[in-house]
């Protein structure tokens, strides 16, 4: 077989040349390296700084605002951790009970796919016995996302036109602005799964009631309950038309300012004939809904918002998708003049961007794989005295990085500092091959009387040394086969620096 592949490389130079030309061009174009070339497109291996050893799991949370975490614990979290138990392919699930919510990770076997379970999870949560659970109470299953997803945090702030802070913006300002214009716009952006907003205070209505006045016009909680639950909505009826004209009927109920709220009638006192409404027997405002954290930057209260990467995404495109967006979005944000005449622009503050980390990582590989190629080359030339035979083993460096660029992208290996490493790795067996058949190469046709074949004298030297390389190289794949065998964060770690070694 290897005589066979031998001299069928030998005998169509012209086939060996379009499929090295291809494979070129195909792994430049899945490079994870920056390399802008023109009419190339770019499709690149997932690239992160480092691997992602998390556990293969799913977060089942549940809210229940006020209640302790042992009402919690009986009510929500029992119950849903027994009924997720009988979810196929599952190793643990681990639950916490808190003060207005629970949290249920459940986690899976690592070979199980993971939009798979996530399915069979919201298939199990979709068939829960009725009254399972409290009135009210809906559980939630997690965004597709994995611990290390968490790719770029942000804050809110007011920058002037030189960029230094500004200030002139509150916390709920911030906090509207960031839940109802960024979140949304960053959310659209391809790869992301989820942009959680963080510190600041969401602003709401807010109905402070007052006992005695409760008390005195015999109103009950319930009451005042009902009637805002009721205002607070659009009713639709039916049409109706008259000479030919179609008119729509409907009730128009949506709270929009504290008049409404105040004006809304709880009940009617018979004796008297007169309504009795909210703003007879409370106050109404606006004010800040209770919060259990906040951001904190540099000492100072922020407003901000993390970006999570869907799972299986390639990071760096996401953050990439991510700088266009709020490049985009930034002439949107709002501008306030201060009482000093100072502009404040309202700007988006990036405090961790993974890619940063990212392009160190790659430029580290990218560096170290470039001097060690040179230092190759260096050597090999000093060692077999041929400038064509060093220029043909250095040719095969490159070619295998690229090839195992290919294979990467085929089999779903992402690039980290990892799995670029096995490639490093791979280089000092990669030019020993190279030395041996070259050298061999060089042997018999000094040796070859003057006027034979080239073609039949470099085939019979390659055949010579063909069986042993193969041997040796295999040898090589082999001590890495437990490698292969290793499972959860172990397996996770070093997998992929095997498989990019074996593939170079």
């Amino acid at each position: 077989m290897i005589d066979k592949l031998i001299r069928f490389c030998l005998e169509n130079k012209l086939i060996l040349a379009l499929l090295t030309i291809f494979a070129v061009t195909w792994g430049i174009t899945v490079a994870p390296f920056a390399w802008d070339i023109p009419l190339l497109p770019k499709n690149p291996i997932a690239v992160d700084a480092i691997p992602d050893i998390g556990e293969n799991q799913q977060i089942v949370f549940t809210a229940w605002p006020g209640r302790s975490p042992k009402d919690v614990e009986d009510q929500v979290t029992y119950p849903l951790t027994i009924a997720l138990l009988g979810v196929p392919q599952i190793k643990t699930v681990r639950s916490f009970s808190h003060l207005g919510f629970s949290s249920i990770y459940i986690i899976f076997k690592d070979d199980v796919d993971y939009y798979w379970s996530r399915s069979r999870v919201v298939e199990r949560l979709a068939s829960l016995p009725k009254n399972s659970l409290p009135d009210g109470i809906s559980p939630q299953l997690g965004p597709d996302a994995t611990a290390l997803g968490q790719v770029f945090w942000y804050t809110l702030e007011g920058r002037n036109e030189q960029g230094e802070p500004a200030g002139g913006w509150s916390p709920e300002e911030l906090r509207s602005i960031q839940d109802w214009q960024v979140r949304y716009a960053l959310q659209g952006v391809d790869g992301v799964a989820e942009v959680s907003s963080i510190g600041g205070f969401v602003k709401e209505y807010q109905i402070d009631l007052l006992p005695d006045a409760m008390r005195a016009y015999k109103v009950s909680l319930g009451e005042v309950v009902m009637a805002v639950k009721s205002s607070n909505r659009d009713v639709g009826a039916r049409t109706l038309e008259i000479n030919n004209i179609e008119y729509i009927i409907r009730g128009l109920g949506l709270i929009q300012s504290l008049d409404d709220i105040g004006n809304t009638v709880v009940k009617v006192d018979t004796m008297a004939g007169t309504p009795i409404r909210i703003k007879d027997i409370a106050d109404v405002n606006i004010g800040p809904a209770l919060r259990r954290g906040a951001l904190d930057k540099n000492g100072l209260e922020a407003v901000g918002g993390v970006v999570v990467a869907r799972y299986g995404d390639n990071p760096l495109a996401v953050i990439d998708g991510i700088k266009k967006k709020i490049a985009e979005l930034a002439p949107s944000l709002p501008l306030r003049t201060l009482e000093n005449g100072e502009q404040s622009k309202l700007t988006i503050v990036p405090f961790y961007d993974r890619s940063r980390l990212i392009h160190e990582t790659l430029h580290t590989l990218y560096t170290a794989l470039h001097d060690e190629i040179l230092a190759t080359i260096l050597v090999v030339v000093g060692m077999m005295l041929s400038p064509v035979g060093s220029i043909l083993i250095s040719g095969v460096l490159p070619l295998a990085v690229l090839g195992c660029f290919i294979l990467m992208k085929v089999f779903s290996v992402d690039a980290n500092i990892v799995a670029l490493s096995g490639i490093a790795i791979a280089i000092g067996t990669m030019v020993d091959m190279g030395i041996v058949l070259t050298e061999n190469i060089q042997k018999h046709l000094d040796a070859a009387p003057e006027g034979s074949n080239k073609l039949s004298v470099v085939h019979e030297a390659s055949v010579e040394v063909g069986s042993a390389i193969i041997a040796a190289v295999s040898t090589t794949i082999i001590s890495f086969i437990p490698i292969f065998t290793m499972e959860a964060a172990e397996g996770k770690l070093f997998k992929p620096l095997a498989w990019t070694k074996t593939f170079s």
